[in-house]
């Protein structure tokens, strides 16, 4: 007995279950599971497998005193008959400052070679959201390093920003570039539905060891089951929760709420929910909904949000992109044809807006920035006529100084990899610029 803290253990008796609930596992189809067992939705609960490591399941739904489960993990040689016990209600993950520089799955599991997780105490995944009238207002500028938004899409801490983009056009290399040139606390960063091959490249060159000194990042691959790709969202923000309740300026990002989405898709679609436009269920839109709601500014501390949205053939309509820029604190548009002219960070300024941005930025930096969003505007509307030569100089004094201007307005905006500008230095140089702007 030497050793032993006896009053810990039995503390720690009294306080466990007495007994769990259990029943039989009768059918599987696809990756639910129907089980002889009395449960609620959310129940955690595990299937025995005889001489094997449990298979951690999750209840979905339930039809008199049978209960239908799907896994987290793949359920292989699972049979009728087998032991599935009910754990309790609610899911948990490992928050705290051993986090940082640690790559974990949506269930808190390490999975990146570094041993397991120590110091982190468990907290509830699902926690509501803030309430409205707690939240603090965004006053305060958030930095991101890129001239681009810092000038003319200016964030704020506590924004929740949505990044438009279809594949290939630099959507991961300016989250990486973000995140190791804001001025955030802690980074927080989601990869759901990820290719297995992309996650390291972009721990490793994206955000390598400067960016990761100070961030946690959770992986859902595709190939992982729906539920965990949708825990894996809902861990992260616990995690970025957590953060903010300490006080911190948090840097939180999914890539992508559309794999978001269309994880939930397939979980409602196995519970026999009607599917909406482009099959997608009304819990889609539910849960992009929640999970937005509970990034922010709460009473101290606060999430700033960038939330990357895939573009199916640069359709902004569709139902995922509409309902996110509904939601969101403001958007940014990367266009393919800017990519495709070697022009990063390729974000379409015309097309992209922050709403937060007349709050916090000086009337200085507002009348700047209106100027150079009409040496914009007037670029982009006459580029055609300059391009097949029907503009001639001195027809318009305006569209001349725009083009005189347009060698500097695009070095401004655009940005090399690693290249990072001071909120000082943009604003010193958009002012520069605009200042020959008299119109």
């Amino acid at each position: 007995m030497l050793g032993l803290d006896i009053p810990t253990l039995s503390a720690g008796i009294k306080s466990g279950p007495m007994f769990r609930p259990a029943g039989k596992l009768l059918s599987c189809k696809d990756v639910v599971m129907k089980c002889s067992m009395q449960a609620a939705v959310g129940d955690q609960c595990e299937i025995i497998v005889p001489g094997g490591k449990p298979i951690l399941a999750e209840v979905i739904g339930f039809e008199g005193p049978h209960a239908f489960l799907t896994p987290y993990d793949p359920a292989e040689n699972v049979h009728p008959g087998m032991t599935v016990i009910r754990k309790g209600r609610g899911m948990t993950i490992p928050t705290g400052e051993g986090l940082c520089g640690r790559v974990i799955d949506g269930l808190g599991r390490p999975v990146d070679g570094k041993g397991p997780i120590v110091g982190c105490p468990p907290r509830p995944v699902n926690r509501p959201a803030p309430q409205a009238l707690e939240r603090r207002r965004i006053l305060e500028k958030f930095h991101t390093g890129q001239r681009a938004i810092d000038s003319l899409l200016t964030c704020g801490v506590g924004q929740r920003i949505g990044i438009f983009a279809g594949s290939g056009v630099g959507k991961s290399t300016l989250l990486g570039e973000i995140t190791k040139g804001s001025s955030a606390d802690v980074n927080v960063i989601a990869l759901i539905g990820e290719r297995g091959r992309e996650v390291a490249p972009f721990i490793q060159d994206v955000l390598g060891e400067e960016g990761m000194a100070r961030t946690v990042v959770i992986v859902a691959k595709c190939d992982e089951s729906p539920l965990m790709r949708v825990r894996a969202s809902q861990a992260a923000i616990a995690i970025a929760d957590y953060f903010r309740d300490e006080g911190k300026n948090v840097l939180f990002m999914i890539d992508s709420l559309t794999r978001l989405a269309m994880a939930q898709r397939e979980i409602g679609q196995m519970r026999g929910e009607v599917p909406g436009p482009k099959g997608y269920t009304s819990s889609c839109f539910q849960m992009l909904a929640t999970t937005i709601e509970r990034l922010g500014n709460a009473s101290k501390g606060g999430i700033t949000a960038l939330l990357t949205v895939l573009v199916d053939g640069g359709d902004l309509d569709e139902p995922i992109s509409d309902s996110v820029r509904s939601l969101v604190d403001g958007h940014i548009i990367l266009d393919r044809k800017m990519a495709e002219k070697n022009i990063y960070p390729a974000v379409n300024i015309l097309k992209s807006v922050s709403r937060v941005q007349h709050d916090i930025v000086d009337d200085a930096h507002k009348v700047a920035a209106a100027k150079l969003r009409t040496i914009l505007s007037m670029l982009e509307e006459t580029q055609e006529l300059v391009r097949i030569g029907m503009y001639k100089k001195g027809a318009d004094a305006a569209l001349d100084r725009a083009l005189e201007l347009k060698p500097r307005v695009e070095a401004f905006l655009k940005q090399k990899t690693g290249e990072r500008s001071t909120a000082e230095q943009t604003r010193r140089e958009m002012m520069t610029i605009t200042a020959q702007w008299p119109f």
